[in-house]
């Protein structure tokens, strides 16, 4: 085995606990950070700046790419420069300004990632507004809510969302003033928003609004809140996280000092598939990296099922995914691995193990084994356009053997990132060559400081000899606060740290691995306490399902589960044990239910849980859980509150069969 190194050092030794307080761990950092965190680039003083200098530094390089439409077939990515974006940016922003919208104002964004949404956040960028998304992911009414809590007075939206956008009338329509269609509006439309008083343009109308006038930029400070975004949680309104220019411009100093010292430095050269919704945190901040290095990004077309095609006509260097996307990729390469012959199948599971035993005794990826890539996995490489080096997980856990498979095969470096849109995204990343961090979300990036403070509730103890305790955070990259509700912002931010909630254990290398919820814990009617979240990264690893939420509350003795089984997997099971009919009749079927269950226990029995903890009945539900139901925020994190009462007549039924006589 390679000997391993540890990536963080130590700043601030540990507290033992109080009567106001338990007990808290060490201060670490990362070991990138031994002479302080990385300064950002001299004159970089704003999110204007960052593209203002590629602009003056890259006039005539790709920037913004899209895929043309041509007789209902997409043909190859069409490009806007630099200079050009610029050009429209500066249109735009003299529009803005034109409606009277001054310099902290609120300009909405609505819609799937496309040119004019960067184009629309540069011109906020310039004139010193706040970019609010809008995003009707957060659950019913939310689109209204933010309008109104932000008080959103000029809004951009996607043709398609404009209804959506309508259905916050008249509530809205208090701040909202003005809208403008990233494509056409209907003269119904038109008639609509005139009668609501309010005044409404296409893209190509709303640029010649501002043609003749000019408006000086005003000067933007550090502290100047560039965005805010707001994110769903799972219980109560969306909260708006204040993200102020010096968030995002020192996260970028510090994600570039950390690929720097990894060798893996981004240039003018790399290009980036942007298909995350920009309205979230992680790829907003993954797009300003790209443009600060005069990079080039193209745009999907807005459906999952084409984005694989997308990337193999754009051919990505940098492809940034949360693990669900990931997850569908894995299962369509094992059901091409299984569809082959034997011969086929022997040959992919020598070439693997061959090159995952190199590469777990130090071998760097594109050294472990050649033979392998070049014959067996360069098919992998070529469906993934190419050119891929970098594959960033993100927003949620992905799973180790998705990670290992995806490490193996993708002859490129597969990376986990944790952070929160409140710590602008990066906060802990591993690094590239390092399989003793699979599983884990690596080191801190050199942006912050990390502790563990105690849950005793949990049995967690930031001073015990393996540190587990709920991930504190502190640095300059932290959020400015939730807008108009302090009262929130005080519950997470005390003494300058920053409280996550979610239980970390460090790890010998100085990784960080993300083991639980503080919150999601309940107590069994025998007084045994149940940490919902490890339970479920537990279960998490039978390979047959995708999804599981675990149950239980302080009236029963037992957990119940519903789960979301893999559909080949499990036809797979039912063709060879005499089950029939299609995936939702198997899903039905008791003995699919009891081939889960018993899958489960083995798990259970494998990872040695305690008793309490193993699963006494089991529903499965051939529809995974989705947005579209309230079952998951737009980050994947499951909505307990939301899942109950979704699944209350099915809980019933599993605990009456649990505590018949007999049973």
């Amino acid at each position: 085995m390679a000997e391993e190194k540890n990536y963080i050092i130590k700043v601030e030794e540990g507290k033992a606990a109080t009567d106001e307080r338990p007990s808290i761990g060490p201060v670490y950092r990362s070991c990138f950070a031994e002479n302080g965190f990385p300064a950002p680039i001299p004159g970089m003083e704003s999110c204007w700046d960052i593209f203002r200098m590629s602009v003056e530094k890259y006039p005539n390089h790709h920037m913004l790419g899209h895929r043309q439409i041509v007789d209902g077939k997409a043909g190859k990515y069409v490009w806007q420069t630099y200079k050009q974006v610029y050009d429209i940016v500066m249109k735009v922003g003299n529009s803005i300004r034109s409606c009277g919208v001054e310099e902290g104002g609120k300009c909405g964004i609505y819609g799937a990632n496309c040119p004019e949404w960067i184009m629309t956040m540069e011109a906020c960028n310039a004139h010193g507004l706040s970019c609010v998304p809008l995003y009707d992911t957060l659950g019913a009414g939310a689109v209204e809510f933010i309008i109104c809590h932000a008080e959103v007075s000029i809004a951009f939206v996607e043709e398609k969302k404009i209804a959506e956008l309508f259905k916050t009338f008249p509530n809205s329509t208090k701040y909202l003033r003005t809208i403008i269609s990233f494509g056409k509006v209907t003269p119904e439309q038109k008639a609509e928003a005139e009668k609501q008083g309010l005044a409404i343009f296409t893209w190509e109308e709303f640029l010649q609004l501002g043609e003749n006038k000019q408006y000086d930029l005003p000067i933007k400070k550090k502290t100047d809140i560039c965005t805010i975004m707001y994110t769903s949680g799972t219980t109560g309104d969306p909260k708006g996280v204040l993200i102020s220019n010096e968030s995002i411009i020192t996260l970028l100093a510090a994600v570039d000092c950390l690929l720097g010292r990894v060798n893996e430095e981004l240039t003018m050269n790399d290009v980036y598939i942007s298909y995350l919704p920009l309205a979230h945190i992680f790829d907003r901040v993954i797009e300003e990296l790209f443009i600060s290095h005069g990079a080039s990004i193209g745009f999907w077309r807005g459906d999952v099922k084409l984005l694989l095609e997308d990337i193999g006509e754009l051919k990505p260097s940098v492809f940034c995914a949360v693990p669900r996307v990931l997850d569908r990729i894995y299962s369509g390469l094992q059901q091409k691995i299984s569809e082959g012959g034997l011969l086929k199948k022997t040959l992919f599971n020598v070439a693997y193990s061959f090159k995952f035993y190199n590469m777990r005794n130090g071998s760097k990826h594109a050294e472990a084994s050649p033979f392998s890539d070049r014959i067996v996995f360069s098919q992998v490489k070529e469906r993934l356009g190419g050119n891929l080096r970098i594959i960033l997980s993100g927003a949620a856990p992905l799973s180790s053997h998705v990670e290992e498979f995806l490490r193996v095969v993708a002859c490129c470096h597969v990376m986990q990132g944790y952070g929160l849109t409140e710590t602008c995204a990066g906060t802990f990343v591993s690094l590239p060559h390092e399989l003793s961090m699979l599983g884990t979300v690596g080191p801190p990036v050199p942006n912050v400081d990390v502790r563990l403070e105690s849950v005793p509730e949990m049995g967690y103890d930031a001073l015990a000899s393996t540190p587990r305790g709920e991930i504190c955070l502190k640095g300059t990259t932290l959020f400015s606060g939730y807008f108009k509700r302090e009262d929130l912002t005080k519950e997470v931010m005390i003494d300058g740290w920053f409280h996550t909630g979610d239980i970390g254990e460090w790890q010998p290398n100085g990784s960080m691995k993300v083991i639980d919820r503080k919150k999601n814990i309940f107590k069994l009617s025998q007084g045994e306490y149940v940490a919902v979240e490890n339970l479920e990264n537990v279960y998490g690893c039978v390979s047959d399902i995708e999804s599981v939420w675990v149950y239980g509350n302080s009236f029963e003795s037992y957990l119940v589960a519903v789960v979301n089984p893999n559909k080949q997997a499990l036809e797979r099971w039912a063709a060879d044990n005499g089950v029939s009919g299609d995936f939702e009749t198997i899903c039905k079927d008791p003995k699919a239910k009891e081939y889960i269950l018993g899958e489960l226990t083995r798990t259970g029995k494998e990872k040695q849980l305690k008793g309490f903890e193993f699963i006494k009945a089991v529903h499965l539900d051939h529809v995974p859980f989705d947005m579209d139901r309230d079952l998951l925020t737009p980050t994947f994190k499951k909505k307990r509150p939301q899942l109950l009462k979704y699944y209350q007549s099915v809980i019933d039924d599993m605990y009456k069969s649990i505590n018949k006589p007999n049973a």
